[in-house]
């Protein structure tokens, strides 16, 4: 019902599509909105100055909260617009509309953190003890003291926020607008190419012809926009660097990772550890691709196939609901009814259309409910997916309900546990309903292909690749796509190693993911999935572990990643959360080869 990826959306089924007008009923109030905050923010002036004792800084935080959270309703609104159809001109006028915004929001408030900045640490502490729901705020603002610039740089830079933050937009316009794949020919037969067609199918086709057809195809097109990408990339990567230098770090790792609370070392010991002690389990893994498929040689276009090409269970979207409230009915009522929800009341866009975003992702704005974005093609391995951002919606609404908007969002350190910890939970109650071998091979590689090798191996390949990025910019080394592109060939080459074909293609690969916008994003995915997959162990071992899950879930960003994870048990001053995980996909490929 959902497989033409070749519709426009006025064309598709709204039921399977989400409903916005939770966030604004109407374009009307929309406007209105905005005009409502462009008078909040004015008003926001007339604190300025007064920063210097307890009301005045209660005031003017509780103030400075329901604007950010009016702004981020309206800011969420216009980018899900956007993402449901990036060709709709409407859509692209309404999201820069409120660029100019966005940097008067900034402006207008960057006097805030200057002022609070020159106060002595006991008055913000006492501050805090005062009003608890700002605590999270203030001492950011103490962490953030070193770093702080004076208010006319501050408004400087805010006033340029929309140029400086522009290249993200940018990309998804090369991407997803301006990008137009032609068709490509097998065997005298032609077939429609769109990014949504080639990551969602063709990627897992079983016929090697239209794979690697598909695979070529994207590839040279994807060449032809290798300079312009590569130049906004760099872009991006430069202003990096330049805001590192501008506020006193030493290196543009210590700026990225600084709000994730997360040392350089930690970083490092991540991608070092899964780089090269992932290698050979996920060649083992790639073996048995080469022998399901009875293939003389493996390419780097195979390497997403399936496992038993001819057994891909399918599933509908209300079948796939039935199973996420089976599967994940040990978090509780107050999850299920969240889930519920999600389907009952829209929060979920399921159908495909032209010019929609590539991928899953979930959208958690403060004081409204989550919506999804899911691009479903009825594999019974999407229940996963959905599974997994559902995850990232449960973690935001529970974190929404018990946090002020300051203290919701966790550290990137954490943010992909809870999704991932979904995965894992939905995968077992999955392999219960099929005792065959043949279902549990299928479902432990399906585990394995898409929640740890999507999740875990591809995005952890993007940090080993950004990482050597950063490293060039930090020596003031030139960037092009000549140099991006050998970066890239070389990060996939030394971890699959000699045993798999990596032609010269694959080093458009970096032009594929938008995660190189995100700050240090891509290397959290194996921080997720380690945390998650180490805490689903201990609540097997303790199901009453599942409310030391919750409240994690429920403190938001009110405690630092090593902290927060202490909550259940683990300690990330080891590396043995890290090491389980890895042992875990070890044993789990191990587990497929003896079930062939």
């Amino acid at each position: 019902m959902i497989t033409n990826m070749n519709k426009s959306r006025s064309d598709v089924d709204t039921q399977y599509t989400w409903d916005l007008s939770d966030l604004f009923s109407s374009e009307q109030a929309f406007l209105e909105t905005i005009d409502h905050l462009k008078l909040d923010i004015a008003k926001l002036s007339l604190f300025q100055g007064k920063l210097n004792n307890q009301n005045d800084i209660i005031a003017c935080l509780d103030a400075l909260a329901t604007v950010t959270q009016t702004a981020t309703s309206l800011f969420a609104f216009a980018q899900l617009k956007v993402s449901e159809d990036s060709s709709n001109q409407e859509s692209l006028m309404r999201q820069g509309s409120l660029s100019a915004l966005a940097a008067s929001f900034a402006s207008s408030s960057a006097f805030i953190d200057v002022e609070l900045s020159e106060l002595a640490p006991e008055i913000l502490q006492e501050v805090s003890k005062h009003a608890p729901h700002l605590k999270g705020y203030l001492d950011e603002v103490l962490l953030q003291k070193p770093h702080q610039l004076s208010l006319d740089a501050e408004k400087a830079i805010s006033m340029l926020s929309t140029p400086l933050n522009a290249f993200y937009g940018i990309y998804n316009r090369a991407k997803l607008a301006d990008l137009q794949f032609k068709p490509f020919e097998v065997n005298g037969t032609s077939y429609p190419l769109s990014f949504n067609a080639f990551e969602g199918q063709y990627e897992f086709n079983g016929d090697h012809d239209i794979r690697r057809g598909a695979f070529d195809s994207f590839s040279n097109q994807l060449k032809a926009y290798q300079h312009t990408m590569a130049a906004v990339y760099g872009a991006h990567v430069q202003k990096e660097k330049a805001m590192a230098t501008l506020r006193g770090y030493d290196n543009v790792f210590d700026y990225l990772l600084f709000n994730q609370k997360v040392s350089k070392a930690v970083y490092d010991t991540h991608i070092d550890t899964i780089y090269e002690l992932l290698k050979a389990p996920m060649r083992q893994y790639a073996s048995l691709i080469k022998k399901d498929y009875n293939l003389d040689k493996l390419t780097y276009a195979d390497l997403k196939l399936p496992l038993d090409p001819t057994f891909e269970p399918s599933i509908t979207v209300s079948e796939s609901r039935a199973i996420l409230k089976e599967g994940l009915a040990l978090l509780g009522e107050d999850y299920l009814e969240m889930v519920d929800r999600s389907f009952d009341e829209r929060w979920i866009d399921f159908e495909n259309n032209l010019g929609k975003s590539t991928g899953a992702f979930c959208s958690s704005p403060y004081g409204f409910h989550p919506y999804v974005l899911i691009n479903w093609t009825e594999r019974m391995r999407e229940a996963l997916v959905l599974a997994h951002e559902l995850g990232h919606a449960g973690h935001f609404y529970l974190a929404g309900k018990n946090q002020s908007i300051f203290d919701t969002r966790a550290s990137l350190y954490f943010i992909e546990a809870p999704s991932t910890i979904n995965e894992l939970f939905v995968a077992k109650t999955l392999s219960k309903k099929d005792s065959s071998t043949r279902f549990q091979r299928w479902i432990k590689a399906t585990l394995i292909a898409r929640t740890y090798y999507h999740n875990f191996v591809t995005h952890m390949l993007e940090a080993v690749y950004q990482r050597e990025v950063y490293r060039l910019v930090d020596a003031q080394k030139p960037l092009s796509a000549h140099v991006l592109n050998l970066l890239m060939l070389k990060t996939i080459k030394d971890f699959w190693g000699d045993d798999i074909t990596i032609p010269d293609e694959a080093a458009y690969t970096w032009m594929r993911q938008p995660h190189y916008y995100m700050g240090l994003y891509p290397y959290t995915y194996s921080a997720g999935l380690s945390i998650a997959t180490h805490a689903s162990q201990l609540i097997e071992q303790d199901p009453t572990l599942v409310e030391a899950w919750k409240s994690m879930l429920k403190a938001g960003g009110t405690l630092p990643p090593h902290e927060l994870v202490k909550l259940i048990g683990i300690d990330l001053s080891t590396d043995k959360t890290l090491l389980s995980t890895i042992d875990f996909i070890s044993k789990t490929i191990q587990e497929i080869e003896d079930l062939s």
